[in-house]
């Protein structure tokens, strides 16, 4: 896999730093992805450009995050079918949760997968869910991970266990 599959958006620079957090799962995981910042707002044309081509470049799930009003899930869900995540961002006064309500209130037919607020990392995952129905490998290295953690935190418990008094 060479051509990006993942597409990871974000309103504005400042989402930045959330954002990496699912490039570097993507990365971990060895799908190749993509970065761009595109405002439903002040980048509206590009926005839909980016959503209506993207199929046609090879990408099959989008990521995006953006805070306060964001709707930049929603607008690229207006313009394609792929699956689309949101990732609403902790900003502005009400902390991200104007962020959570703007992305997760889609009208019927135009749904956006939605992920906890500054919740990244999780998009990441459940791009991977999705593209593991179609690539074999991706599930198995699912598979591995899950294996791991419960693994890492089965001893984790066995250590605390044996330090209590």
């Amino acid at each position: 896999m060479k051509k990006p599959l993942v597409g990871i958006l974000m309103g504005s620079e400042s989402d930045l730093p959330i954002m990496e957090k699912a490039a570097e799962v993507l990365k971990e995981m060895g799908i190749p992805y993509e970065v761009e910042i595109s405002s439903a707002h002040r980048l509206p044309e590009k926005t839909a450009h980016y959503a209506k081509n993207a199929r046609k470049r090879g990408i099959e799930v989008l990521i995006a995050g953006a805070g306060m009003a964001a709707h930049l899930a929603g607008a690229l869900a207006s313009h394609t079918t792929l699956p689309v995540i949101g990732v609403p961002i902790k900003s502005g006064a009400l902390d991200g949760a104007d962020a959570l309500y703007s992305t997760v209130q889609m009208p019927p037919g135009v749904p956006v997968a939605t992920v906890g607020i500054d919740g990244a990392k999780n998009a990441a995952y459940l791009a991977c869910e999705i593209l593991s129905i179609k690539y074999p490998e991706i599930a198995k290295k699912l598979a591995d991970l899950r294996s791991m953690t419960k693994k890492s935190l089965v001893q984790k418990s066995k250590a605390i266990k044996k330090k209590k008094p």
